[in-house]
């Protein structure tokens, strides 16, 4: 899982969304636009071809938020959706992700894994000989014992971002021979399979200062079908190219350039050819695109939702009762509704912190605290010690302000919901002010270091739910793991390590859904609605776009031939 700039999801006007009552929507010409349910678990568009049909050559151009900070996804900087997907391209992805979302061994790095015992839980890999990191050496069970080392919690001068799972394990070791690894857990870890993916080199992380520095701007070793070939931080470009000593299915295309640019800029990018594909998420953006030549709208339905984070470690967001009042004053609907209007994809509401609505396990465990009541926000607000004085809550003589920090980069529509915040928690007497960041400071200088009141971005391919505990496990001193707001408690850490350890998925769904329970209780962060993918793609670019569940196969992705 990782997290996402909320680049692409906010509402329409703020003004127009307090008003919008209905689902339907019109386009530019008057005339409604269709709108289907959003696609459910499994589907995908797009554009599959074999491999015959796929011509050898040509780059493929896409966009990416921001200029990369930190490659190392398993530090609490590195694990930025950008970041992630391009170390996924140029490491070892020892399981990939189906349609349905289930995860299956990839051949190329990872023969077959299976638990041998358990009474102690073990796992043994069988790495593919083959398979060989770009300095020469081979896979091997040292890699995993190097990461394993590095994210168990033992040594807190790693910056782990989360140590979930490998802190249940005891000891990894070579298996039988040196393409076999053994992993002994301490007690039964039931999404053992999410671990050790993609894995790192251990020469790139076998000490504190390679793992936390030595992925800085740069990939020091890679192991897979791509390599990057330069770095250009003036252009704000990444190319990646096919590594020659790749040991599997020669890739299509001959290179992949990461650009980073504005998310304002990627439609405009898009028209004049500079990308191959753009997010027609946005409803203008849609309206746009849906009308350029060449071009397909494919849709999908991707674990990807789309919420606001408190921080309840600064300021009158510490009172638990402030933080329930603004679950009560933000009208999740009037959001939702307003930025579907005009998309050929619903949006409803949902109800959880760990689970998509068209997924087996979801409810809805909001409870009261989901439901938008500005009287109820009143009354919490008053009990916090915030009096009504006039329009505004007022404390020690001082108004209720709070900050909602925003990236530079954010669209016209993002800074509307932005507003559409403000203007209904000025309903309940809180000010909001909207501070804007640099765009490539947003993240590594304000969100996942807490520095922050109020904020939204997004979390994505959560396919294993137990990587959503270090979201709202306590922080430890410092380290925030990845609950950069700071909102946690021994009970919700309790329930979510039983639930990780429970091998019974029923049962551990009911442990999930107990904790996302306090999870709303707590106000750690408001849910808003399930983000579809809606992209718009080259309509000759064949194995690439919206890919639902699955996780995408660069080596399959090209151009089809004329």
């Amino acid at each position: 899982m990782r997290q996402i700039p909320a680049a692409a999801w906010t509402a329409a006007t703020a003004a127009a969304a307090l008003l919008v009552t209905g689902c339907g929507s019109s386009g530019d010409d008057g005339r409604p636009v269709a709108q289907r349910s959003a696609a459910p678990a499994g589907s995908q568009e797009i554009n599959a071809h074999p491999l015959s049909d796929i011509r050898q050559g040509g780059t493929l151009k896409l966009a990416i938020s921001q200029y990369i900070a930190d490659y190392n996804r398993y530090t609490a900087n590195g694990n930025q959706g950008d970041a992630a997907e391009i170390s996924e391209l140029v490491e070892p992805n020892l399981f990939s992700a189906d349609a349905q979302g289930q995860v299956h061994p990839d051949k190329d790095f990872l023969l077959s894994a299976e638990v041998t015992s358990t009474s102690p839980q073990t796992v043994v890999y069988k790495l593919n000989p083959k398979a060989r990191w770009s300095d020469g050496k081979p896979l091997s069970w040292r890699d995993f014992q190097a990461l394993w080392k590095a994210l168990n919690g033992g040594n807190k001068d790693y910056e782990a971002a989360n140590t979930s799972g490998y802190d249940q394990i005891t000891k990894v070791g070579q298996g039988a021979d040196a393409h076999q690894v053994e992993v002994t857990f301490r007690t039964p870890y039931a999404d053992w399979k999410r671990l050790f993916d993609p894995l790192l080199p251990a020469a790139g992380i076998d000490t504190p200062e390679k793992f936390n520095k030595g992925w800085t701007e740069k990939i020091p070793i890679t192991g897979a079908a791509f390599k990057i070939a330069s770095y250009d931080k003036t252009a704000q470009t990444i190319t990646a190219v096919p590594d020659p000593d790749w040991w599997g299915t020669k890739a299509k295309l001959d290179s992949i350039v990461f650009r980073a640019l504005d998310y304002t800029a990627w439609t405009d990018a898009y028209l004049n050819k500079e990308i191959d594909y753009a997010s027609a998420l946005l409803p203008e953006d849609y309206k746009r695109l849906v009308k350029a030549a060449g071009t397909d709208i494919r849709v999908g339905a991707r674990w990807d939702e789309v919420h606001i984070e408190f921080n309840g470690a600064r300021g009158p967001l510490k009172d638990v009762r402030v933080r329930q009042a603004l679950q009560h004053a933000i009208d999740r609907k009037a959001i939702a509704t307003a930025f579907g209007k005009d998309l050929p994809v619903k949006l409803k509401t949902y109800g959880s912190h760990f689970f998509m609505p068209n997924q087996t396990g979801y409810q809805d465990n909001s409870g009261t605290y989901g439901t938008y009541d500005l009287k109820k926000a009143g009354e919490l607000l008053d009990a916090a010690g915030w009096k009504l004085q006039g329009e505004n809550r007022v404390k020690d003589g001082k108004q209720l302000t709070l900050h909602y920090t925003l990236s530079s980069g954010s669209t016209t529509a993002q800074v509307d919901q932005a507003e559409l915040v403000q203007a209904q928690l000025a309903q309940a007497g809180v000010k909001l002010v909207i501070d804007k960041v640099p765009a490539n400071d947003y993240f590594s200088k304000y969100v996942t270091s807490g520095n922050f009141e109020l904020t939204s971005f997004r979390w994505v391919d959560q396919v294993f739910r137990s990587e959503a505990y270090p979201i709202y496990r306590e922080p430890a001193g410092k380290n925030l793991y990845e609950n950069y707001g700071s909102v946690g408690s021994p009970e919700i850490d309790s329930l979510l390590e039983k639930a990780g350890e429970t091998n019974d998925t029923a049962a551990a769904n009911k442990l999930y859904n107990e904790a996302d329970a306090k999870i709303w209780a707590l106000g750690h962060s408001i849910p808003l609605y399930q983000r579809p993918q809606i992209l718009a793609v080259r309509s000759d670019l064949a194995n690439f776009g919206a890919s639902g569940l699955a996780d995408p196969d660069y080596t399959k992705v090209g151009w089809l031939k004329k």
